[in-house]
């Protein structure tokens, strides 16, 4: 397909389609083309900027007196790898995506992170090419309903912070996350994770993320502090 029809049917209003390409360039593919300019690293870093504000601005407007932490904790489940991810899968990016042999091979365009990174991206270049009236417009509607989801299924919970504010009040320590082990092909690796506090391991997560590991490590200390102090290593 090409640039123009993809940013047609992505509802992309782009004029400068060099933009777009370069958004879905990753560095993969400029390491091994020597004609390639540049990679999409630095538009996903305005694209962050962008997403940030019209996701906290959104959320302002639709929940008015609601306090600013739970207003974070529904942003961060709001901007989160995977569901940025969703978004880029919803309008087939990942299918454009320019990558480099070896990461074209594993599976890159179907990982979460590279698809967060480049969704960014193009909102990145979508500023550059038309306003940030522009960026709203595209990403608004998708904000709106992943915020319903989140908030019928209570998915803004995050078990990280919770244990952060109980590790703080109850031992006067931050939880640390340490990775202890992988395993699996590069497009489908599985990472543990435990999550100390203090000299105490509270528990062991595993994921297809570093992030999802020790989300899944800190929910489970927060089980097992529910039925009694965890052990400590000698």
């Amino acid at each position: 397909m090409s640039l123009e029809s993809f940013a047609r049917r992505a509802g992309l209003p782009m004029r400068d389609l060099a933009l777009l390409r370069s958004a879905l360039t990753h560095r993969s593919f400029v390491n091994e083309h020597s004609d390639a300019v540049e990679d999409n690293e630095r538009l996903e870093f305005l694209g962050d900027a962008a997403l940030d504000f019209l996701s906290a601005a959104t959320l302002f407007r639709r929940f008015p007196g609601t306090d600013e932490g739970k207003l974070t904790r529904l942003r961060s489940a709001l901007v989160c790898t995977e569901q940025l991810a969703a978004f880029a899968q919803e309008i087939g990016l990942g299918e454009q995506l320019l990558l480099g042999k070896g990461e074209e091979a594993s599976g890159g365009r179907q990982r979460p992170l590279l698809l967060c990174g480049a969704f960014e991206a193009v909102l990145g270049a979508l500023y550059l090419d038309a306003g940030l009236p522009a960026v709203q417009t595209f990403l608004e509607p998708r904000l709106e309903r992943a915020i319903t989801a989140i908030v019928e299924e209570e998915s803004e919970f995050d078990p990280r912070s919770e244990l952060q504010i109980w590790a703080q009040a109850e031992r006067r320590e931050t939880p640390r996350y340490r990775t202890v082990g992988s395993r699996g092909p590069d497009h489908d690796r599985q990472f543990t994770v435990q999550v100390l506090i203090g000299d105490s391991v509270m528990a062991e997560g595993s994921g297809k993320s570093k992030q999802e590991a020790a989300r899944q490590a800190a929910m489970l200390a927060l089980r097992d502090l529910e039925q009694g102090p965890p052990p400590r290593i000698e």
